[in-house]
């Protein structure tokens, strides 16, 4: 079983999961943990062979699914008697929110997607491709500190930037290259994100600095029925690191409107 947090609620009966992206782990949502605690139930976890959420013997050599991986989350939200939540994702923590939904529609009562990747551009498959030839030449961390920086280039993004690769680390070699496999099955993944529509409204936050997701992400929202897209001025990929504040208000509002509450909170 991943690791996992929860913090209850006296008195809301409306859960919050938090997903984290590739080399994250649960302590990246360390600027949402405190705002929401005050209005839901909340589940923090650590994706498998992330954070506190070592790998099994029998996974050891072998490599990692989406399916899996949602299956794990999926697994903690059973076990805690879960039944519906609204589920908060960032980078490719969104690629697993969206699996979920896949494999168990109905149980999320909203999506929110924050630096939302859905699809690969020419740029991110030249980088990917690159990633997979050097891996076996460069140190791990070169080649996420290479990634971390083409995806949150500008100064304003260092602290974001920072807490990623500091994750990373203690990520290791072995996993990284496990979820560095992955990549041919993202592909597949995104477009039947593409195709297929959610089974919950959708909230995709986006900084107006993701220079790479930003522009796909406003051309899909056009074209799904039950989708909004908001966008979050002088922040970058890590939107809920580099605006807490605003990525928090709008989140919990949509939550809210999206969970059948009375209690309003108005964002600035």
């Amino acid at each position: 079983m991943i690791y996992h947090r929860k913090f209850i609620h006296q008195k809301s009966k409306t859960w919050v999961v938090f997903v984290h992206g590739a080399g994250g782990s649960n302590v990246v949502w360390f600027r949402q943990l405190k705002e929401f605690k005050k209005h839901f139930n909340v589940l923090l976890v650590d994706l498998r062979g992330h954070g506190k959420s070592k790998p099994e013997i029998q996974e050891k050599d072998s490599g990692y699914s989406f399916k899996e991986v949602a299956q794990d989350v999926i697994g903690i939200m059973d076990h805690l008697g879960i039944k519906k939540a609204h589920l908060v994702g960032i980078s490719l923590g969104c690629v697993v929110i969206r699996e979920i939904d896949q494999l168990a529609p109905g149980r999320a009562e909203s999506i929110i997607l924050g630096g939302a990747i859905i699809q690969f551009n020419k740029t991110i498959k030249v980088l990917i491709g690159m990633a997979k030839i050097l891996n076996s030449v460069l140190p791990y961390m070169w080649l996420y500190k290479l990634n971390a920086l083409i995806l949150m280039p500008y100064r304003r993004h260092r602290e974001s930037r920072n807490i990623f690769i500091q994750e990373a680390i203690k990520l290791g070699e072995k996993e990284f290259a496990k979820w560095m496999k992955m990549s041919r099955e993202i592909k597949s993944n995104l477009n039947e994100f593409l195709k297929r529509e959610p089974s919950a409204p959708v909230l995709y936050l986006m900084g107006d600095g993701d220079h790479m997701f930003l522009p796909m992400v406003t051309d899909l929202v056009k074209k799904q029925l039950n989708a909004k897209l908001e966008i979050i001025k002088n922040s970058g990929h890590c939107c809920n690191l580099d605006q807490a504040n605003i990525f928090n208000e709008i989140s919990i509002l949509f939550i809210q409107r999206n969970s059948g509450k009375q209690e309003i909170v108005q964002p600035r």
